[in-house]
């Protein structure tokens, strides 16, 4: 354990991608539509509505005094209990990382290789994501520290480039349609945030543990990261427009020029998410192949995790897009938050069960 630990730099770097990309990409479509302009105020009011449960989750971290959490479930709830939980969890993981990829290779398909079979994109993917999940947490951390420098770059240069365009006038009128709509939105950003929860499943390997200032560090970032494209989307292309679109954060590279004599720099874009969404869907595989307790055993991954998450891709393809698009924002994200609270409140009660705190487990 001492030579596969991280440290709580690196997981906050990891949030940055593997929440990062959800709350950049994936709800910014659900949010416009229900919330429209005032989108912002979901993402600040969410932001401090999850404040509160970050208090819960450092209540867990504590009482499990950071053991790994399948150990700990298995002597606080019991064997079969804690094997029925996990499955449970790695089935809606292995659920999250479909959505993640599905939705990843359908933008490729529609935007650069058009002429390409989505299932040669999708075996390919699929054999790189569940080589990386097999690998170590460390392996995954120092990765993403790597690929997330360019990450970043790229967004400031997107977002400084367009400033040229922007309007930010089209935020107003605030509340135009009352606090109805923007209640409403917070589940959008929060079906992000409550993801959090999962770090749970790291403690064991996190030098010194995370405390509460860390996790005001990844608030504040994923609020951040959410509301640039939020506000770029409707400040360049208003509110109406914005609502429109599939892919509001890929549609605004569209603007970038430099000079008169560069654009077309949109291929950009294509780091940004494949690497997003390699991290991503490698996190939470690699959450699942823990789960199912096959770490190390690589035939069991390729016979075992392989197959049902290729399952599931497949399943998701098949849909029509705007089916996908309905299901992902009107159910997935509100079920996302919802099972994910559940989650972090069943760890809850489970500590409040557990007496003393649990001696650590050396491993």
């Amino acid at each position: 354990m001492k030579n596969e630990s991280i440290r709580p730099i690196h997981i906050i770097l990891l949030t940055m991608t593997v929440i990062g990309l959800k709350n950049h990409v994936t709800i910014i479509p659900p949010l416009l539509q229900h919330a429209g302009r005032n989108g912002w105020a979901s993402v600040l009011l969410s932001s401090l509505a999850l404040l509160p449960w970050v208090l819960l989750l450092l209540y867990v971290h504590k009482k499990s005094n950071q053991t790994e959490m399948k150990e700990w479930l298995k002597v606080r709830i019991g064997k079969v209990w804690a094997k029925v939980f996990n499955y449970v969890l790695a089935f809606f993981l292995i659920t999250l990382a479909a959505f993640t990829m599905r939705e990843t290779i359908h933008w490729i398909s529609a935007t650069f290789l058009l002429e390409t079979p989505i299932y040669y994109l999708l075996i390919i993917y699929t054999v790189l994501c569940v080589m990386f999940a097999s690998t170590s947490i460390k392996t995954i951390a120092i990765t993403n520290v790597f690929v997330l420098f360019g990450v970043v770059i790229f967004g400031f240069f997107v977002a400084f480039a367009n400033i040229q365009v922007k309007d930010y006038t089209l935020l107003r009128p605030f509340f135009e349609d009352g606090f109805k709509p923007v209640l409403f939105g917070m589940v959008y950003p929060a079906s992000g945030m409550v993801e959090l929860v999962l770090l749970l499943y790291l403690q064991h390997q996190v030098k010194g543990g995370i405390r509460f200032f860390h996790y005001i560090i990844i608030f504040f970032i994923l609020t951040i990261l959410t509301l640039g494209p939020l506000i770029g989307a409707i400040t360049e292309f208003g509110p109406d427009e914005a609502m429109k679109q599939r892919y509001p954060a890929y549609e605004e590279w569209g603007l970038v020029t430099v000079t008169r004599f560069i654009e077309h720099l949109d291929f950009l874009s294509i780091y940004q998410w494949l690497t997003g969404a390699f991290i991503r869907v490698g996190i939470l595989l690699f959450f699942v192949i823990n789960l199912l307790n096959v770490t190390g055993k690589k035939k069991k991954i390729w016979g075992l995790v392989a197959p049902l998450f290729f399952i599931a891709c497949t399943v998701l393809l098949m849909l029509e897009d705007q089916a996908f698009v309905n299901i992902k924002g009107n159910y997935f994200l509100l079920i996302t938050f919802i099972f994910f609270l559940i989650v972090s409140l069943f760890f809850a009660i489970v500590s409040i069960g557990s007496g003393k705190s649990s001696r650590r487990t050396n491993t």
